[in-house]
């Protein structure tokens, strides 16, 4: 049995936001068993697991994407929507468009320091569409 909900993000500023709440706020009561998927409609943005304790973790997060890809560079052709937009693009398709995560006995088999989350890259984006499956 599967079964789906979406999802729309207010606009997030630019950076790493933890929205482990607000998935499980769209989807009430888990199953006892089972697996969550989360899956981004954008191409400008990304889903990542990871610390969820730590904020400088997420500011590393940042500076380390930026210097791996980062804006302005003379090489990038696709420069219509602004700087931003071209590496925004690449560091979706470093990050991943889905995530999925095993429900146990209730709840979201998460270990002790992690969450989901937002990965906006653009300066000036929108509000982002998630669909949220649970597969039983």
């Amino acid at each position: 049995m599967v079964s789906h909900k979406n999802l729309t993000l207010r606009a997030y500023r630019r950076g790493f936001h933890l929205i482990t709440d607000e998935i499980l706020q769209t989807l009430g009561k888990l199953p006892s068993q089972g697996i969550l998927t989360v899956f981004i409609q954008h191409t400008s943005a990304a889903l990542t697991l990871n610390e969820n304790c730590d904020p400088s973790v997420l500011a590393d997060f940042e500076s380390s994407y930026n210097r791996i890809v980062p804006e302005g560079e003379s090489y990038y052709t696709h420069t219509a929507e602004g700087p931003d937009d071209m590496p925004a693009h690449i560091k979706s398709s470093l990050t991943g468009t889905s995530l999925s995560i095993p429900i146990i006995d209730g709840k979201l088999a998460l270990g002790t320091w992690q969450g989901v989350y937002l990965c906006e890259f653009r300066n000036q984006a929108g509000p982002r569409k998630l669909i949220v499956s649970i597969y039983q």
